[in-house]
């Protein structure tokens, strides 16, 4: 098996353009730099925090044109003078409060490159706490522009903006807080959840199902549904704001996401009871509903009746980690979820592990069955600790559908944890 990790990391080292979420730097050994030069990495990272998180990406050099293109990558020494303990204290010494980074020194192409992941703020905005020359201004917001610029928040529409994200913030922490308060031992009972959890999946797979299907039958598809739901059914346990908010701060950044994307988010919108993702010219569709249940549909493409093993372990890597930040956001803890994978039409599909010549006529590893359903049930924190190995077990549930030895997986876990270790 390959490591998915490098594909993914060139997404975003070789994207070219700097933006609100991208920022190039040219190599440079960390221990060599002054408090100056440091001090710019400090700038960006408290802008990026205080707009929508991002990448610093640090081995590409500039072009006589002053384009980001030449893909350097750093020596062994620069590249262990990246040491996340150490460039953190440094970071978050002149930012308060503290910023949520890490540091990524991934190899792609024969090169190493590291790479800051900032997260955006999740509680109050981070103030520039020291000043530094005219780098860094003691009680300013940075924040990260179209133009890729990491500045001060000077102009007052830029300001409002950043108070604004914090009072929604707190409002939306308060409002949990709240309900709980509300809603305690006034929850359906756990007996009655489920009827009411397979109505409303039930509605949602209705109206997929009118409004997106392959149109080309030559090319066949296998109907996918996740379905994640609490323990209880509480009608309005959280509001459609609230929803977006924790959607918005649990998708992947990367360009090339195979779940839920910033494309979905943005096209995505609020029914009576959910928020609803049909993203234009894609057999998908997603909802999260005020009663906390996710629902995911989606037809597979099959071509040739064939499905590829690599597609499923990104596919589940990615849905195990967006459902463990999503119920996290959510204030979801020790609250198990029960998750059910269904997948139809699935007979006669065969698994491949790469793909194979137009000509093989054998097929190793067929389906036999028309469908394939798996449960779990787990808690957000055992999702978020656990990842590596609720991922393992998924694929590994799934291939034994399509009679695929166990011992074909090979390094299964340290793929799954080179694909999610580039994930913020």
């Amino acid at each position: 098996m390959s490591n998915f990790s490098e594909t993914d990391w060139e997404n975003i080292i070789y994207r070219g353009v700097e933006s609100e979420e991208l920022d190039y730097k040219a190599a440079v050994d960390w221990r060599k730099l002054n408090r100056i030069g440091k001090s710019k990495f400090v700038r960006h990272c408290l802008a990026m925090a205080n707009t929508k998180g991002g990448y610093i990406v640090v081995g590409v050099g500039e072009d006589a044109a002053g384009q980001p293109s030449l893909f350097t990558g750093l020596t062994p020494e620069q590249a262990k003078s990246f040491d996340p303990t150490i460039i953190g204290n440094f970071v978050n010494r002149y930012a308060d409060p503290e910023i949520d980074f890490t540091i990524e020194r991934p190899l792609v192409n024969a090169k190493r490159y590291a790479i800051f992941v900032i997260r955006p703020f999740s509680d109050i905005p981070h103030v520039c706490a020291y000043g530094l020359n005219d780098e860094l201004q003691e009680g300013v917001f940075y924040i990260r522009t179209a133009d890729a610029a990491s500045r001060d928040a000077h102009r007052a529409g830029e300001i409002h903006a950043i108070i604004q994200r914090a009072l929604r913030n707190q409002r939306e922490l308060l409002g949990r807080m709240i309900r709980g308060v509300l809603y305690e031992n006034r929850d359906v009972p756990v007996q009655n959840a489920a009827s009411h959890f397979r109505e409303d999946a039930g509605n949602g797979k209705l109206y997929f199902l009118r409004r997106r299907a392959p149109k080309d039958q030559q090319k066949p598809a296998v109907l996918m549904q996740l379905l994640v739901c609490p323990a209880q059914y509480t009608p309005d346990r959280f509001t459609l704001s609230e929803i977006k908010r924790a959607a918005g701060n649990s998708f992947s950044l990367l360009s090339e996401p195979h779940f839920v994307t910033e494309k979905d988010l943005d096209e995505s919108y609020f029914s009576n009871v959910a928020l609803r993702s049909l993203p234009n010219g894609e057999l998908k569709m997603w909802q999260i509903f005020k009663t906390g249940m996710f629902h995911y549909l989606a037809y597979w493409p099959t071509p040739d009746n064939r499905i590829s093993y690599q597609y499923l372990l990104r596919f589940g890597a990615e849905a195990v980690s967006f459902l463990a930040r999503l119920y996290s956001e959510l204030g979801y803890a020790e609250e198990l979820l029960d998750l059910t994978l269904r997948l139809n039409d699935v007979e006669d599909v065969e698994l491949v592990e790469t793909p194979q010549p137009e000509n093989r006529k054998n097929s190793q590893y067929l389906c036999r069955i028309p469908d394939i359903r798996l449960t779990l049930q787990r808690s957000a924190a055992d999702l978020a600790s656990g990842r590596v190995e609720h991922v393992s077990r998924i694929i590994k549930e799934l291939c034994e559908r399509f009679n695929f030895p166990d011992g074909r997986h090979g390094s299964l876990r340290k793929n799954i944890t080179a694909y999610l270790e580039k994930r913020p």
